[in-house]
């Protein structure tokens, strides 16, 4: 599973960042966890505000803080 992080490196992306490392290693597994800071790439999803959660190309959530349950409930659902 493919998990990106998309902002410009402001607290709450690095926040999120974090919470998405510690959802990785509640849930176990190979998951990779990239930061994109390239505001090009970010517009390409189509997220006009950060931090924003991508998994496996869709941006399930933008403009808000997860929580590690949150993460990983998003990691469980594909859809």
């Amino acid at each position: 599973m493919k998990i990106e992080i998309l902002g410009t490196g402001c607290a709450k992306c690095k926040t999120l960042e974090d919470v998405a490392k510690q959802a990785v290693a509640k849930v176990g597994g190979f998951h990779e966890v990239i930061k994109v800071d390239d505001i090009t790439e970010i517009m390409n999803y189509g997220v006009m505000s950060t931090p924003a959660l991508v998994i496996d190309g869709v941006v399930k959530s933008s403009g808000k803080q997860l929580s590690v349950d949150e993460v990983v409930a998003f990691m469980g659902n594909k859809s």
